[in-house]
């Protein structure tokens, strides 16, 4: 089974799957082809590339966070182990 993931730009650190990925799926990308390594739930993120604890993570040209652990390519990237750049100063401490 292969999985899409949509991606902004060809520099993003992270894509969005358009269906829920199980541990092992092959999720596509443009610029890569990957497995994830995490259950991944239909429209949530998965990172194209390691992303080490306390990084910035952009996507679109944006940043939309810091990790707040490291990530591994292929692994699942949401509010456990990324704060968010909307949160207020009180949510990320």
């Amino acid at each position: 089974m292969t999985v899409k993931a949509h991606m902004v730009s060809p520099v993003d650190m992270v894509a969005y799957l358009l269906a829920g990925a199980p541990t092992g799926t092959t999720v596509e990308a443009i610029v890569a082809r990957l497995t994830a390594q995490d259950p991944i739930p239909v429209f949530h993120k998965i990172a194209l590339r390691d992303i080490a604890a306390g990084e910035t993570i952009h996507r679109g040209g944006w940043s939309i966070g810091r990790a707040t652990q490291d990530i591994p390519t292929g692994g699942h990237v949401h509010t456990h182990n990324l704060v968010s750049a909307y949160s207020t100063s009180k949510d990320t401490q």
